[in-house]
């Protein structure tokens, strides 16, 4: 199996703040130098080097780029360079784990190629792990840059025995990248110091000054690893042209060009959503009886009880046993009359939606929560029953969608799975690991429904033993798992072996042609694991401060992918399937507030506070171009926030600013600023509060909702026949028409703001006090001229039909005959700020491409069909929390609504004496339009006679709180309207009706006007 990659608009926003800071700087293609030969005669003779040009630019023209950029990304503005490790320029790029910060950084290697011709690159990074991680990356990524750049890059990992590849490094004119990790050149081994040495089998050269003859840019992955006074000592060596440093969790500030931060990555749904099953003991008074409550099931009855204790079996002996219990069980009778339960232990409460079991004693027990005699090798037993039980769940869920779902347990001693004094040579954690699983996939097999069976062909396939394995260090001698070997003050291992045997079976584990879907290793590798189909992790071993509750869920955050290696990223289901389920050993609630801490604590680019001054001079796009925040501006939305208690006395964004905005009932803009409303909102959410902190889940509340015989009744399968319609669009439109249109937009839109530079004169003050310079008070302006001139980037040569063709993805030759079609008066815009012309340029064209896609629009159905496994296997499970009471008329008992507007619909629907039916439709049910796909929410079947359109699909949307998110939104519902129409066209009666609804009122309303 192949990994794909695919151009993502925020990866290439990363790559353009970094390339962008040094706009202005000519193409060149490599400097040559004469390589220095040293004291021998070289047996290869390469006499020329190719090393990074210099900058033209001034430090100040930097600077200005840097500023653009601040400004583009609402970043604080820089008044200065930061100089460090001898170098002027100092990029801080942050960018979540599992957002492709590698692939971010290697992009960017190939674009400062392309645009500047800079070709020598090194990535210093601060451990085996990542420089291992690192080196796959490079190799999985090539085919995909090589299609993009027309180009591959020639990378190595520095090796002081292999000297050879610094000569390549040099002499080769292409991208060339070494990577290297700090111990190397920082520790004080013989082998690490060959790098400042003259070396005979160097021709007396020392390899540092080969290195630094290329000039080249220095690219730190993990920079706050790596701030050791060793490592500070040595960067300069190196002569880097900049430092361009990448992570999460900046320590030390330079310039930041860049912030994909937590709350980016979870609400642009760039990585996975968590979920936390955490585990908790407790004492009860007066008792000592063992109850451990796994969690609640629904069933097509009541809620069942997945309750743990202990029995006494036949032989005398007492052992635990998992049970599964309902209302009115008396544990007394199920323990085989242990004393421990004879006390008032009889299930008085099953509690589906808080999850709660109380017994007629009063004792109420919460899902997750152990009581008794509850040792340490107890609660391991039920993390590994947990992460057994959550990998079914998902996995029953997603294998339909050809998805490979693997779990991560990371332990602290490789005796506990592989223990070579047991005859069978399994650990501790096997064992209990193979016995947990033979029941759990039992009691699975049962309650699979029949017509799932695929998924059971599969699960019955795969022996116990097989379906697990260990990746750890391996001594070489005796060929058996060890300890990995850790250094005294770290944390990670540097075992090459491990990381290799790791990274070389990534592909392979995401196949389902290979058994192993549950994984063991040791917690000092974890480093290597950033395998995409992690679905669960556990950790059973001791908690540490050493590692951080972030960085161990960090290693499953990224997206997954199906068995073709395409990302799971659809933004209509992709926090459906893309959910990290962490088996904690602590209570939810300790790791849910320590987790938030953690990630709030890194957070540190993000303002406290929405003041007037954070608001004043940030940027906003408007159609003319862009516009500064003006303090008369500022002033506005700093009263609008007092006004409407969005902000507080300490001018902190309030919870109910995100209250409102979530449930789209924000108060309204003052006039002057509804223009700019989405792009002001942006800017207000970019001030922290804790509502935005990611939501992590409670991994025990969702549950599978099962169908009742509602989904039988022929009325609802009449309806689902009609619907159950897999489709694709074509859009037909001539390009001269697209042209025709494009021009007489372009005339009567494009205006570009000419670029301008104002000089001011001032002179010193007299008498100054240490207030006023301070204050920056020490001049005083005696006068001011605004000079307009051409582009200051006149030396540079833009690819305007290329750009355009891109921005629009137009072929260059439509582009070309749009441009020339234009105004000769309009297109000399082009000279005066040729960046500002080809942002509005692309904006109009792809306006008008938009329009008329939509005009255009016609959708041809397929013979492919869903299957009836979209309402089972394929379900998501839900959070009962959110769950109605019981319904009559829904082909589920329970329904559970996003909003108060579709939980009160739901209810007209199941009180209407004209409804035989209704669905919420499932999450998977797509319908694909130009700007994502689409997932109406309700189907509905009527009485026959009651109303004239018997069959329905409702939409119930309330107010948004984004003008953007309702015009994608519109444009979902036009072409839904579009697929209804078609479908509709195809069936002689009984036709199925369409359209947004807001409330059962508005719906009966719609279906009187048709009856009339």
């Amino acid at each position: 199996m192949k990994l794909k990659f695919k151009v993502q608009p925020y990866q290439t926003q990363a790559v353009d703040s970094v390339v962008d800071c040094f706009a202005g700087q000519p193409l060149v293609n490599g400097i040559t130098y004469r390589i220095d030969p040293g004291r021998k005669a070289q047996v290869s003779a390469f006499e020329e080097g190719f090393k990074n040009a210099d900058l033209v630019l001034t430090d100040l023209q930097v600077l200005a780029n840097m500023k653009d950029v601040q400004r583009r990304e609402n970043l604080p503005i820089s008044d200065k360079l930061v100089s460090s490790a001898g170098c002027r320029f100092n990029l801080d790029i942050e960018m979540e784990t599992g957002t492709g910060k590698t692939y971010c950084y290697i992009k960017t290697m190939f674009e400062m190629n392309k645009r500047y011709g800079w070709s020598k690159f090194i990535i210093m990074v601060p451990s085996i792990a990542i420089r291992e991680g690192v080196y796959k990356s490079l190799q999985i990524t090539a085919d995909h840059f090589t299609e993009s750049y027309g180009k591959k890059a020639r990378f190595f990992i520095y090796n002081s025995r292999r000297l050879h590849e610094l000569e390549s490094f040099s002499s080769d004119a292409s991208i060339n990248v070494m990577v290297i990790n700090i111990q190397a050149f920082n520790a004080r081994g013989a082998d690490n110091r060959r790098i400042y040495d003259e070396l005979d089998d160097f021709q007396s050269r020392k390899p540092i000054d080969v290195i630094a003859s290329n000039r080249p840019i220095l690219i730190l992955d993990e920079p706050q690893k790596m701030e050791g006074a060793a490592t500070m000592e040595a960067l300069p060596k190196f002569k880097p042209l900049m430092i361009l440093r990448y992570s999460a969790t900046h320590r030390t500030e330079h310039n930041r060009i860049h912030r994909l931060d937590a709350l980016d990555a979870y609400s642009q749904k760039l990585v996975k959503k968590i979920a936390v099953r955490g585990i908790q003991t407790r004492g009860l008074a007066g008792t000592n009886a063992y109850l451990y409550l796994e969690g609640i099931d629904i069933s097509k009855k009541s809620p069942v009880a997945r309750l743990e204790i202990e029995v006494r079996l036949k032989s005398g002996e007492i052992k635990r046993q998992l049970k599964r219990l309902e209302f009115r069980d008396d544990l007394f009778a199920e323990s085989g009359e242990l004393d421990q339960y004879r006390n008032g232990f009889t299930i008085a409460q099953i509690d589906a939606r808080n999850d709660t079991v109380e017994f007629t004693n009063g004792v109420v027990l919460h899902a997750g929560e152990a009581t008794g005699d509850v040792s340490e090798r107890d609660i391991r037993r039920i993390q590994i029953r947990e992460t057994i039980k959550a990998h079914l769940d998902k996995e029953k869920q997603l294998f339909a969608q050809s998805i490979k779902v693997l779990s991560l347990f990371f332990i602290d001693e490789v005796v506990k799975y592989r223990d070579y004094a047991q005859p069978d040579e399994k650990g501790e954690y096997a064992r209990m690991f193979e016995e947990e699983y033979e029941l759990l996939k039992e009691e699975f097999m049962s309650e699979l429904v029949i017509d799932n069976e695929a998924y059971r062909k599969h699960l019955a396939g795969i022996d116990a033993a097989a379906t697990h394995n260990g990746y750890f260090a391996i001594d070489k001698k005796t060929n058996r798992l060890k300890d990995p070997v850790v250094g005294a003050k770290a944390v990670d291992s540097d075992d090459v072996d491990a990381y290799d045997l790791i990274l070389k079976d990534k592909e392979r584990l995401l196949s389902f042609g290979e058994p192993t879907r549950f994984i063991f290793s040791h917690s000092a590798l974890r480093e290597g694991w950033d395998n995409p189909n992690v679905f669960v992790m556990c950790m059973l071993k001791h908690s540490d401060n050493t590692i951080s509750r972030r960085q161990e869920v960090g290693r499953g955050l990224r997206l997954s992918v199906d068995q073709n290696g395409d990302r799971m990223d659809n933004p209509a289901v992709v926090h459906d399937i893309n959910v990290l389920t962490v088996v904690a050993s602590e209570s939810y609630t300790a790791f849910v507030s320590g987790l938030q801490k953690e990630i709030a604590d890194t957070l540190t680019s993000r303002p406290r506070k929405a003041t007037e001054a954070y608001f004043t001079g940030k940027t906003i796009k408007t159609e003319s171009g862009p516009v500064e925040i003006t303090p008369a501006m500022a002033k506005q939305i700093y009263r609008y926030l007092v006004k409407n208690d969005y902000s507080d006395d300490a001018d902190q964004i309030t919870t109910a600013y995100h209250k409102a905005k979530e449930a789209g009932t924000l108060a309204a803009l003052p006039n002057d600023l509804k223009p700019h409303a989405d792009q002001i909102f942006q800017i207000i959410d970019s001030v922290f509060n804790d509502a935005q902190l990611p939501k992590v889940d409670d991994g025990r509340k969702p549950k599978t909702n099962p169908l009742n015989d509602n989904f039988e009744k022929k009325e609802f399968q009449e309806l689902w026949r009609r619907i159950n319609q897999k489709a694709v669009y074509r859009v037909e439109f001539d390009s001269d028409e697209l042209i025709r249109k494009c021009v007489n937009a372009l005339d009567s839109q494009l205006r570009v703001t000419p670029l301008q530079y104002t000089v001011q004169i001032g002179i010193q003050g007299d008498g100054l006090t240490d207030e006023q310079l301070k204050a920056g008070e020490g001049f005083s302006l005696t006068g001011s001229t605004t000079e307009r001139g051409g582009s200051i980037h006149s030396l540079v040569k833009y690819d305007l039909l290329g750009k355009v063709a891109e921005n629009t993805e137009l072929t260059r030759r439509t582009v070309a005959d749009i441009l020339t079609a234009i105004q000769a008066s309009v297109f000399g815009q082009f000279r005066e700020n040729p960046e500002h012309f080809i942002a509005e340029a692309s904006r109009i064209i792809a306006e008008q491409k938009a329009t008329i896609i939509i005009e255009r629009l016609a959708y041809d159905g397929l013979s492919e069909r869903y299957d009836v496994d979209i309402f089972t296997a394929n379900q998501t499970r839900q959070d009962f929390s959110k769950a109605s009471a019981k319904l009559k008329h829904h082909i589920y008992d329970y329904v559970v609504t996003d909003s108060d507007i579709e939980r009160k619909f739901a209810g007209e629907l199941d009180a209407s004496s004209e409804v035989v039916v209704y669905a919420k439709l499932p999450r998977g049910f797509l319908i694909p339009t130009p700007v994502g796909d689409y997932n109406p929410d309700w189907a509905i079947s009527f009485k026959e006679g009651s109303v004239r359109h018997i069959y329905f699909v409702a939409e119930t949307k309330g107010s948004m709180s984004s003008m953007k998110l309702r015009e994608i939104e519109n444009t979902k519902i036009a072409c839904a309207r579009k697929f209804f129409n078609e479908i509709g066209r195809r069936v002689i009666e009984d036709q199925v009706k369409y359209d947004v609804v807001t409330s059962y009122e508005k719906l009966m309303d719609i279906l009187g006007r048709a009856a009339a």
